[in-house]
């Protein structure tokens, strides 16, 4: 995990994720929109996981 995708992922947490798969960028999209946070941990815990 880069530095450049951790800072991504906590600004814009969707675009973190989007070269991981559809389902992923859904997921992380509309945690987003339900709050910031839980978009944040979601896309931190993809881009640990595949990493």
């Amino acid at each position: 995990m880069s530095l450049f995708r951790v800072l991504l992922s906590i600004i814009f947490p969707p675009l973190a994720v989007i070269d991981k798969g559809c389902g992923s960028f859904i997921i992380v999209l509309i945690l987003t929109l339900l709050g910031w946070i839980p978009g944040v941990i979601a896309a931190l815990i993809i881009l640990n996981k595949n990493s």
